[in-house]
């Protein structure tokens, strides 16, 4: 498993948006400083997952996290996609 997978894992245990929240901000402290978190959970066929919206302060640190942990961009907008526990 890659750190990047660890690091998403981990995010998994998280039992709610607000859980998630600290633990994203939390994650990103080692690319840069969160300016802006947006979280939506959904569910589909028996599956919880959470769409992390998240800007950093700048796209360097952004492209940090993204090729770190294989966040998309989603306009202007980094997307970090969460399993969540059922």
């Amino acid at each position: 498993m890659t750190l990047a997978a660890e690091r998403l894992k981990a995010l998994a245990g998280c039992g709610d948006a607000a859980s998630l929240r600290s633990a994203v901000s939390e994650l990103c402290t080692g690319f840069g400083k969160v300016t802006r978190m947006d979280i939506f959970t959904m569910a589909e066929a028996q599956k919880r997952r959470a769409l992390c919206f998240l800007r950093l302060e700048s796209e360097a640190e952004e492209r940090r996290l993204m090729s770190t942990l294989g966040a998309s961009r989603m306009g202007e907008d980094l997307l970090v996609i969460v399993d969540l526990p059922s």
